[in-house]
Order: C-alpha cells, then structure tokens, then sequence
C-alpha cells in the first residue's frame, strides 16, 4: 500500500518548509529511520526521515520548493504500485498544481464580426481589411502562455514562472532540470546568465538620408541612471527570515511596548570574572562571559518577579506564570537571528551556564540545533555590547513578556564620595508588553537585577 509523505511541522514556528536536498533517489529502497531530504525551516536545516520501509516512488516536488506545512512531497509503496491517486491531487506531474495565472489564460477568441475601421487620417488612404475580417491564412494562431508550441501546459513551479515573467522569459525556451522535466528557479536564473553572456546581434547600419538643412545641436542632459539588473541584487526570502519579519511585526504591532532603562555600576563583576576565570582556566572549563553573569542575575531575579516570566494568552483568555526559568539568548547568523534556550537556568552555576551558552551558540551558528534547543524561551536576552553599541531597544520575542538589551561596558569618570574616579558601567534596556508588565513590576525587576550585578558575590550563593 503506498504511502505519502507529506511535510512535517518540524518548528512551533513553522509555516512551511523549502526542500533543500533530496538525499534518495526515485526507485531506491528505504528502511524506517532512512533520511529522505534535508528540509530548511525558518530556525534550522532538519533531516525528514522515512517511518516505513518501501521504494520511494515519486518525488512530488522539487528541491529548493517550499511547501506548506501537510504538503504531500513523496510517496513509498511496492515497486510499480500504481499511486495516480495520491500524486492526482498535487498535479500528477511532480509539480504541486497550481492555480493559473492570469498570463497563463489563453488569449479571448476572435469573433467573426470585423473590427471597427480606424479613422482615416488626412493624405493617407485607409487599408482594405484582409478578407472577410478573420485572421488569414498565413497568420499564425496565439499561443497562450505558459504553454508550448502544440499547447500543452508546461510545468514548472510557481517561483520559476515568477521570475520569468519579471524578466520578459518565456518557458518554453528554458530546459528544466527537476522531475519529469520541470522547470525550477535554477533553470531559468541559468538561462538568463546564457542570455547575458552572448554577445549582442550588430545593429544594422541605417540607410543613407537626403541631404537635409543641418538641425542645430541640442545638448542633452547626462543621465545618471541605471539599468535595473546594477540597481539591486535579487535575493529570495529565507523561510527564517520571513518568520522574523512575521512574528516580530505580530509582536511589535500587537503588544504595547514599553522601554525602561537603568546605568549600572559592573565594576565588581567584572573584577569577579577575571577572579573566576583564573579557576577555571586551572580546571579546563569553559572561561565565563560577563553576558554569563547578566544572564545568571536575570535567571535569579524573575523567581521574584513572575510576571516578567509570564506570557499573555488572549485566546485563552489567561496570563501564564512560568513556574520554570528558560532563558533565550539571540544570536546572530547570516540568515537572521535565533534565541538557543538555556533550560533551568537559574538552577545552573556560572561555568556550566558558560559551557552551555557556547555550545548551542555554537550549533546555532551552523543551523544545527534541533527544535526543543530553540523553543520554550520565558524569557529573553540581547547583547549588541560587543558591536560597541552603547544602548538600545529590543523587540519582544512572543510569547515572552520582556527582553532585555545588553550595552557595552564603558570606561567612564563617577563620583563617590564626593570625587570623580574611574568607573565601569554598563545600560541595559527592558522591552515590556504593557499587558502583562506594569511600569512599576519592570522597574522593581531591574533593579533586582542590578543589585545582583552590582554585589556579584551573590550570583554564587
């Protein structure tokens, strides 16, 4: 009995996925745990493995395709199994099936009835109409777009169509590289750098004019334009970043945002992580990060401040209390941002949070993370310190009810007792939805906070 395949939610964000790799081929023989294809989602590159054993007999769609989440992609059953059933609804031809676009509508019939004579312009004689107003026989019959020269459809998939009608491309004149034949982006992005490539045809040289009496000079303005292809690279949408832009603008546009910021004194903190470093460099752990320490004090502070662990669920009608304390830490990738989730991190030590904290950074950075690695953050931390940024405001990160944006550590003059001396000092900023967090439950949270940095002795009891 044949099996489909169809695309998986493999992320609590994920909408749909792009099939970046097949890694099995048509006809081949797969066991239960085989991977078939590598799948980008909008956090990581995750492997879709096969749950039964069989032949993969078709590859529904292509690679670098996004499908929707519940997508048939595949189908495993007996070889030769007859699966027109299942593989019908999706196109039948390995291309998802589309609904056709308005250029790919064949041209309205002619009528019998003779078009409307134009009005005759003065010292020219109107033409006679060919016929009896229909099309001679010499003139050839429109062929409808998207279709070849005995008007069959041809496939391809939606992104390919898109771009070549944006570059004036017609179909038929691309060879497609995917299942059966169809044509994917890649096809058609190589036959525009084929186009680009051949030298352009010699224009003819014009006949010779009569003479004529000379026509003054008009100096024409230089013009500073450029053709589109140097105004801008093209670059697809990312199924991450088309998440950051969704669930951010939700964010941003749903939740009252509030910002509060305070200046604290780090100048124990950070004589306490140079003391701690030195033990730990004896005992071959991984070396503390002041952002360690930050998120140590936050991870001990929001046990006194649940609502800045909480999360506000209007569809339940209900704010949720996080009785648990998993801290999303953003790092940046090429591809956007992702929070990698340190679990339990108030029940951690400083040198364990430090070995965690590089680890699925580091797996971050490489798309390597798997989905509870990623999901669950109650709360979240941004630091852009490193980048000398001196202070700044951050969007939420949903469900979350607060986030906190780290600034640099600055060597700047303070006054104690009544002198100006050195110092070191360091602005965080809170994001709060107004929903859940009140102006006075943020200012009371920062200011645990601060305590815990401004005494760090604390962080270790």
């Amino acid at each position: 009995m044949a099996i489909p395949i169809e695309m998986p939610k493999l992320s609590d964000t994920m909408e749909e996925g792009v099939l970046s790799a097949w890694l099995v081929d048509e006809g081949e023989e797969v066991s239960s745990g085989d991977v078939l294809a590598q799948v980008e989602t909008d956090k990581a590159t995750m492997d879709l493995e096969a749950f039964d054993e069989g032949v993969l007999l078709k590859q529904v769609i292509a690679e670098g395709d996004a499908v929707p989440i519940g997508e048939l992609i595949a189908v495993i059953g007996e070889a030769g199994e007859d699966i027109s059933d299942l593989v019908g609804e999706a196109g039948g031809d390995g291309a998802a099936a589309e609904e056709p676009d308005a250029e790919d509508e064949p041209e309205e019939e002619l009528t019998e009835s003779a078009p409307e004579p134009e009005p005759e312009v003065e010292g020219e004689p109107t033409p006679e109409p060919a016929g009896d107003g229909q099309l001679s026989e010499r003139t050839p019959e429109p062929v409808p777009a998207g279709t070849d020269t005995e008007g069959r459809r041809i496939k391809a998939s939606p992104l390919a169509r898109r771009i070549a009608q944006e570059h004036g491309v017609e179909l038929a004149q691309v060879d497609g590289s995917g299942p059966e034949g169809r044509i994917v982006r890649r096809d058609v992005e190589a036959y525009l750098e084929g186009q680009e490539a051949e030298p352009a045809a010699p224009e003819p040289e014009p006949a010779p004019e009569a003479e004529s009496a000379p026509t003054p000079a008009v100096e024409e303005a230089p013009s500073y334009a450029m053709p589109d292809e140097e105004a801008f690279e093209r670059e697809d949408i990312s199924q991450m970043r088309k998440t950051i832009a969704r669930r951010l603008a939700e964010s941003k546009y749903s939740a009252p945002h509030y910002y509060l910021t305070v200046d604290i004194d780090v100048e124990q903190a950070v004589e306490l992580r140079a003391d701690l470093n030195e033990l730990v460099e004896e005992q071959e752990r991984a070396k503390i990060s002041f952002n360690d320490l930050i998120t140590k004090a936050c991870a001990l502070s929001l046990h006194d401040h649940p609502y800045v662990n909480a999360a506000y669920r209007p569809d339940e009608g209900e704010i949720h209390k996080h009785n648990r304390v998993h801290i999303g830490i953003a790092v940046a990738i090429d591809e956007g941002l992702i929070t990698p989730v340190l679990r339990d991190a108030d029940r951690k030590g400083l040198s364990e949070l430090a070995r965690e904290t590089r680890e699925l950074a580091d797996r971050a950075r490489t798309r390597d993370l798997e989905p509870e690695e990623f999901e669950g953050a109650t709360f979240t931390t941004s630091n852009l310190g490193m980048f000398g940024i001196e202070e700044f405001t951050a969007i939420i990160n949903p469900p979350n009810s607060a986030i906190l944006a780290i600034g640099e550590i600055r060597d700047t003059p303070v006054v104690e007792d009544g002198e100006v001396v050195p110092g070191k000092r360091m602005k965080v900023t809170l994001s709060c939805d107004h929903r859940v967090v009140d102006g006075a439950k943020g200012a009371a949270f920062l200011d645990t906070v601060k305590s815990y940095l401004e005494e760090p002795m604390n962080l270790l009891l």
